[in-house]
């Protein structure tokens, strides 16, 4: 098993930095979509749809996608508005932190939540804007390595909560949805993302409002991270399954390598283009 999510993982990493760093953004956009759909045949999953209203949800899925497609970029994916974008990331923004609360009080929010439709549309929701943020940060001048900071912020928030959580953690986060978690790893995580904002503000000289502000949008991105993650954990802990699926050997789904990056990509995005971080690079 080991053995398998070792190699799994190293395939994954491989192809994620090549279509980031040698794929021109239109070819990058379109592998990015074929992600989101696998995604989102797991969600319909998630949502317990049967096998034919997975492929309505995917349907649903793919005009969502045009749709804001054509909303922000006109279809010239290098030149997003960027006003726009920042009206789609808003509602993304707010479905998170409406989740969170979700994910506190499960599984009496259940009730709110459980309908297979509303699961469907909440689908889109994560599923979109995710997309959106990836292509807007990978079409930004050194947009790869925005993306690359994305991913290492979910990971910076990830390591900094196993070793915290695993040896202070006493009082769990969400004990219903994963018992695992603690409110101390919580903030090892923060920690961790804290100094690796501090690390990146000093090195590219950032103004101090640009500092403040791009600082700000670290951690409120490390504290999305988790509640994707937490968010997951919740519709599978409800929909009776480990894994959003069996696609990648020893990792389980695309949604279980997406989760944490779902929340994190709309919230990052967001901090960005106000802290005007992209000319800085």
């Amino acid at each position: 098993m080991l053995k398998q999510r070792i190699i799994t993982a190293l395939v994954l990493v491989a192809l994620f930095l090549g279509a980031l760093f040698l794929l021109p953004i239109q070819s990058f956009t379109v592998a990015t979509v074929v992600v989101i759909l696998l995604g989102g045949w797991e969600w319909a999953n998630l949502s317990n749809l049967n096998r034919a209203l997975r492929f309505v949800f995917l349907a649903a899925l793919g005009v969502a996608l045009i749709g804001v497609a054509q909303y922000v970029f006109a279809m010239d994916f290098a030149n997003p508005d960027t006003s726009r974008a920042q009206e789609v990331l808003a509602v993304a923004c707010g479905w998170w932190a409406l989740a969170f609360l979700w994910v506190q009080s499960y599984p009496a929010s259940a009730m709110l939540w459980g309908n297979r439709w509303v699961r469907g549309l909440i689908g889109l929701v994560v599923l979109v804007p995710a997309w959106l943020s990836m292509v807007i940060l990978r079409g930004q001048d050194h947009g790869a390595w925005l993306v690359l900071f994305v991913v290492a912020v979910v990971v910076a928030a990830d390591v900094g909560a196993y070793f915290v959580g695993r040896r202070f953690g006493k009082h769990k986060l969400a004990r219903e949805v994963s018992p695992g978690k603690s409110w101390e790893g919580f903030f090892g995580g923060l920690a961790a993302c804290l100094i690796l904002a501090i690390v990146v503000s000093i090195a590219l000289s950032l103004p101090m409002k640009n500092s403040l502000l791009f600082t700000f949008g670290i951690l409120v991105t490390a504290v999305a991270s988790v509640i994707g993650d937490l968010v997951e954990s919740m519709f599978k802990r409800h929909r009776g399954i480990k894994d959003s699926s069996r696609i990648l050997p020893g990792h389980g789904g695309i949604l279980d390598r997406l989760d944490s990056l779902s929340a994190a990509l709309p919230v990052f995005t967001m901090a960005a283009l106000a802290s005007e971080l992209p000319k800085y690079l």
